[in-house]
């Protein structure tokens, strides 16, 4: 199965990535797969692409390193077809706190990936994308937050920030680039039965929390990734600036 396209996933080595790489897959795309440590779980997900047909490679780089996102689309540009597509997938929490017991180094690395390390994506993705610069075109879909709305008192407050950010950074690129063949959208999944959970110290969180979601029961990985991969097909063609919310009701 060759592709024309290439999607790049970041943080995709697991959950909503993982699984978003596997729908662009499906789609016939060539899957550049971002992730940041978990070397073989990413190659074993290239190993199951490319079992299936089609085209993808593992690329390591920590997002709020702009040396390593560089080098990381450099690679793109010479191994792969070109970039019609970028899913800014790759985020963190951290435990769940109070806000006051919060440090200011917890916020720094927050921001730094979560907010710096999308933009920083989204910066190279549309030199690469963009009519303004010779190009056909693309999607960008950033990976919000139910918690952007919510706000997450008692958990994580500076996460919810942190997505907050992202869906303000979504609104404004989506028009700034929308003349030139880029769209931009986010998704903002609520309660996701995704190993995430573990990271704030609540690895039940999806399980404990299902009956009092109004569909009763948590999201997964693959309704959020079927989503994404709507955002990003000619089938959303005149959807940019969307905030989707992909949380069951939340």
């Amino acid at each position: 199965m060759k592709s024309e396209r290439t999607i790049l996933v970041t943080g995709a080595s697991r959950g909503i990535g993982a699984a978003t790489a596997w729908r662009c897959a499906q789609q016939g795309h060539a899957v550049a797969l971002n992730y940041a440590r978990d070397e073989a779980a990413a190659n074993a997900l290239v190993e199951r692409i490319e079992h299936a047909g089609a085209h993808a490679i593992a690329l390591k780089a920590d997002v709020a390193d702009e040396a390593q996102v560089l080098a990381m689309f450099e690679r793109i540009d010479a191994e792969l077809p070109p970039l019609a597509g970028l899913v800014n997938n790759a985020g963190v929490v951290d435990i769940a706190s109070r806000f006051d017991a919060m440090s200011l180094q917890r916020w720094q690395r927050m921001f730094a990936i979560n907010v710096f390390g999308s933009m920083l994506c989204a910066r190279e993705a549309v030199k690469r994308m963009s009519k303004r610069y010779g190009h056909a075109g693309g999607a960008i879909v950033n990976l919000s937050s139910a918690a952007a709305r919510l706000g997450s008192p008692n958990i994580y407050v500076d996460y919810a920030a942190s997505k907050a950010a992202i869906d303000t950074f979504t609104l404004g690129l989506a028009r700034e680039v929308a003349a030139e063949g880029v769209r931009v959208n986010a998704v903002r999944p609520g309660i996701i039965d995704t190993e995430i959970h573990a990271s704030s110290g609540m690895a039940e969180r999806a399980r404990e929390q299902a009956s009092q979601l109004p569909m009763q029961r948590a999201g997964t990985a693959d309704e959020v990734a079927q989503a994404i991969v709507w955002l990003l097909s000619d089938a959303a063609s005149y959807t940019t600036g969307a905030l989707l919310d992909v949380a069951g009701g939340r």
